[in-house]
This record gives structure tokens, C-alpha cells and sequence, in this order.
């Protein structure tokens, strides 16, 4: 697919935060298994010293005791609309990505309908009927993949705003007993998309599932530990075969969407990717650029925020790029003209990537 008129820009976004952040410490206490159920010897600050030096993640941030996931998607979505300075009864859709539901503190139980759209709709206090309210439950790609709907509907001529929202709270379905508990976080972001008719906004973009053997690499099952809450899912992930499976694909992805905008490597200013894995995400960029035959990536093309707040699922880029918009990070910044490649990849197993002009 490649752009046609009308297009579709960001006119806003917004992002929500959690205050509550949780230091590699605060894991070292925890009594960690294996897949197998076999107890891990290695003392706590030994296996957080690896964790760290692999993902690249020294914190994370939970949300307050008191907030479920339409709750923090509705702070992020209020502040896009502001940033946007639209009305709110002037939006056409609501597409909330996503993948648990709201689960309160202590429940353990997934909770997803009404949707979550229609949830943060209530919350925002739209009457507008005609304003539509859907998820999209799409692992941590969703929230690409709810931008990629929205342009469609703009370009299709059924809406002219549409509101795109990221949100997960991981910390209400960790296994404390799951080395991989440690990746996950909390987070929202959203940003307003609206009808254009210049040539900034989506000029092209590419979605890839592979489910056959991938299906199995991230999902839900009983906790490591053996007796462990018995009953109880939580979030479950084979993270060598996630990584290898990444590494093969997302740079193919990301050079197909380039290649369908008709755009060479050298025009890419900035490029924000799904904050997975610090390690895997360099591989990544690295590779990408291999595959047009340069030795290695510019420096400073890929922001990153998953040092300080982990992996919120569909929320990490959303938030990186609100957070890069609004000037937090020196080193990185996007100006009028800008050409930009949003790239995610998770359950399903889910490709999706994004060629933007700003």
C-alpha cells in the first residue's frame, strides 16, 4: 500500500506515566523457576545483573493500587485531544490497543468487555453516537496496527479524526516466579489522527503475522512455580525463541515498508521501535542497515526509553514518541519534514511497521 490522497497526520499525543517505579532491587528477594518448575540457585543480585545487562531495563513503572488500564488510557487520550486542540465530540473513531482487559489490584481476571474503547469513551464523557469505540488486541503491535485502521477509515472517507490509544497494565498478570516478570511494565499513549491532504503523515506501511509454530512463543499458562496460585494464568513468553524470531523478521519488515514508500535509508531521521529489549532492538537497527550495505546504524537514530520504563506492550511507543515530541530527551528530536519508521513485533506472532513524514 502506498499513500494516495487524502492522508493522514498526528495532530496531537499524549502520554500517562505510572509514578510508582520498581528497581531491578526490588526482584532480588523473589524465589525464581525455571519453564520446567525447577527452582533457580543463583542468588537475586546475580540474576538481575544479567536480566539488566541483556534488556537494558534498570526500572519499570506499575500503576497506583487504585487505576485500571481505561483509567491511565483515558489520562493519555485527554492529553492528546489537548495537544491536538480538537473537541472531543468531533471524533469519529476510538481504537484502544490492548491485550488484558481492566484487571483490578488482586483479581486475576481478565476483564474486556465492554471494550475498553467504549470504557474510556464513557470516561472522556462523549455523547457522539456516531463516535464508533473498538480494541484492538494485537500483542504489543496493536497499537500500530490501530493507526494503520485509523488511516484506513480516513482514507476510505468514513472519519476524519480519529483517536488511537496504547495501553496495558502487565504488573496485574506477572508471574513473581517468572525471570520474565521483570521485562514487563505499565503505560499509555495516544495521539490524535486526522484527514490531510499535504504530503506529511503515513506514507506507507506493512503488517506481517506468522502463526503456525510463532503462535506459541508469548501467551498466558500457570506460574513457574510449582502449586503456585493454581488456577491462575499469567503472561508467559519463550524469550530466545521471541528474539530469534525478531532478529529474522522485523528488519525485512521495516525495509519492505521503506521500499513501499519509494524511501531510501539515508531520508530516515529517526527510527522508534517497540522497547522489548535493548539488546535486541540494536540487533534490530543493526540489521536493517546491513541490509542496504552499510557497516553500521547512524548514531542516535533510535530513541529509547526501556532503561527507565521497561516494556509497556502497546504503550512503549506511543509514550517514546510523546516523550520525544515534547523535548525529553536532548540527543532526539522531529522537525516539519522529517521522515520517521515506527516498527513493533509480538503475539501472534505480529509485524507491523509504519514510513511517516512529520
Amino acid at each position: 500500500m502506498t499513500t494516495s490522497k487524502p492522508n493522514s497526520y498526528i495532530s496531537g499525543t499524549g502520554s500517562y506515566i505510572p509514578e510508582r517505579e520498581i528497581p531491578n532491587s526490588d526482584f532480588e528477594s523473589h524465589e525464581f523457576y525455571s519453564p520446567e518448575g525447577e527452582r533457580i540457585q543463583n542468588p537475586g543480585s546475580v540474576i538481575t545483573e544479567k536480566f539488566e545487562s541483556i534488556t537494558g531495563i534498570r526500572s519499570r513503572r506499575y500503576v497506583d493500587d487504585h487505576l485500571v488500564n481505561s483509567d491511565i488510557g483515558t489520562i493519555a487520550a485527554q492529553r492528546a485531544l489537548e495537544d491536538a486542540g480538537v473537541d472531543k465530540e468531533s471524533i469519529d473513531q476510538i481504537i484502544v490497543a490492548q491485550n488484558f482487559g481492566d484487571i483490578p489490584k488482586g483479581i486475576y481476571q481478565y476483564d474486556m468487555v465492554p471494550s475498553l474503547a467504549a470504557r474510556v469513551k464513557q470516561k472522556l464523557g462523549i455523547e457522539n453516537p456516531e463516535c464508533i469505540a473498538y480494541d484492538v488486541i494485537y500483542g504489543c503491535p496493536g497499537w500500530i496496527q490501530g493507526l494503520i485502521q485509523a488511516d484506513q477509515a480516513i482514507r476510505a472517507g468514513v472519519a476524519n479524526k480519529c483517536l488511537v490509544i496504547g495501553c496495558d497494565t502487565l504488573s496485574r498478570v506477572l508471574d513473581p516466579h517468572d525471570r520474565d516478570s521483570m521485562i514487563f511494565a505499565d503505560g499509555a499513549g495516544a495521539c490524535v489522527l486526522e484527514r490531510s491532504n499535504d504530503e506529511s503523515g503515513i506514507l506507507a506501511y506493512s503488517s506481517v503475522t506468522h502463526s503456525l509454530e510463532e503462535a506459541s512463543f508469548i501467551g498466558t499458562g500457570p506460574s513457574n512455580k510449582p502449586g503456585y496460585m493454581p488456577g491462575i494464568h499469567f503472561i508467559k513468553m519463550k524469550g530466545r525463541k521471541v528474539y530469534e524470531y525478531a532478529m529474522t523478521y522485523v528488519p525485512q519488515a521495516m525495509k519492505g515498508c521503506l521500499e513501499k514508500a519509494g524511501i531510501g535509508i539515508d531520508e530516515l531521521k529517526k527510527v522508534f521501535i517497540h522497547q522489548a529489549n535493548e539488546k535486541m532492538d540494536e540487533g534490530i537497527i543493526q540489521r536493517l542497515f546491513r541490509l542496504y550495505g552499510f557497516k553500521k546504524a547512524p548514531k542516535d537514530i533510535m530513541p529509547m526509553n526501556i532503561h527507565e520504563l521497561g516494556n509497556s506492550s502497546v504503550a512503549t511507543i506511543p509514550t517514546l514518541l510523546d516523550m520525544v515530541r515534547k523535548g525529553e530527551y536532548e540527543q532526539h528530536s522531529v522537525h516539519k519534514g522529517d521522515l520517521i519508521l515506527l516498527a513493533s513485533v509480538g503475539a501472534g506472532m505480529n509485524i507491523n511497521a509504519i514510513v511517516y513524514r512529520w
